[in-house]
């Protein structure tokens, strides 16, 4: 591990954020989830085949496309999720759950992937926000409900060729009305809601926020922009953990109290958690 990507400046806004009493937000992205080998599927990854024709996610990640094609948006989204079952947490992932054991209810994790790492690391759902959802849940795709469902049991992991047979399909139908269900997941033709996406409860967690960190994100969607830029604009200290430059890092270079770290987040959280350990 390198040990210097933490700066002079970056160790003083952290003593600041160890002598007060505020909150620290993680807002963790898609790049933390690549350090272990998921692709972002924005990505050439993230394509997918019907007939001839080749889509994109924001064409098939669609409630339209779901409406048209349910199978075939089914059959992506369970390729999807077979990749990220067999993947593994990253040392990245461990550091975010170390900062929740050390700071408890001062602590909050927001985040846009929907594999489950964070989780499955060891991250409380209670103090984790899935703004874009979770593969590991269903709900009614004719919305007969607003339940959301554990992913059933049964189905068989999948490739890009898998069909679906008549008795996963069964599986796949909602328990309340016999519609089939849909992921949870917000698609690209979706708005945020407080219900399924704790819309709310996001903005309302930066109140008491003096440490906002952003991992592996590159501030592609609506909701982590506003987060930023309420950061931004209030001088939250303001951390930006990724390898290469992006919207967030000039957001936070441009804040009052920012810093761009830049490298992995296998790297530069456990120096970070090793170096408030020392000094806590």
């Amino acid at each position: 591990m390198n040990p210097n990507h933490l700066t002079a400046y970056a160790k003083a806004l952290l003593s600041e954020f160890l002598e007060g009493e505020g909150r620290i937000i993680i807002l963790s992205g898609a790049g933390i989830s690549a350090e272990s080998g998921i692709p972002t599927f924005r990505g050439p990854e993230g394509y997918w085949r019907v007939g001839s024709q080749n889509y994109k996610p924001q064409d098939i990640g669609t409630f339209a496309m779901f409406q048209q094609q349910p199978e075939e948006v089914w059959k992506w989204f369970l390729f999807r999720r077979t990749v990220c079952q067999q993947a593994k947490p990253n040392a990245g992932h461990h550091a975010v759950v170390e900062l929740e054991q050390m700071f408890g209810d001062r602590f909050t994790l927001i985040t846009q992937n929907v594999d489950g790492l964070h989780l499955r690391a060891g991250n409380s759902l209670d103090r984790t926000y899935l703004i874009h959802g979770s593969l590991e849940f269903v709900r009614c795709g004719a919305e007969c409900t607003y339940n959301l469902y554990a992913f059933p049991d049964g189905i068989a992991p999948k490739d890009r060729e898998s069909d679906l047979s008549p008795e996963e399909l069964e599986l796949l139908r909602c328990p309340n009305c016999g519609e089939l269900t849909r992921p949870h997941v917000l698609w690209f033709d979706e708005y945020y809601n407080e219900e399924y996406f704790s819309f709310v409860s996001a903005h309302e967690a930066m109140n008491d926020c003096t440490l906002f960190i952003t991992v592996g994100t590159s501030g592609a969607t609506n909701l982590p922009n506003q987060l930023a830029m309420k950061a931004r604009h209030e001088g939250i200290p303001f951390f930006d953990v990724n390898p290469v430059e992006n919207r967030f890092s000039e957001m936070a270079l441009k804040s009052v109290r920012g810093v761009h770290l830049q490298g992995p987040s296998g790297e530069v959280l456990p120096e970070l958690v090793e170096w408030l350990k020392a000094k806590s």
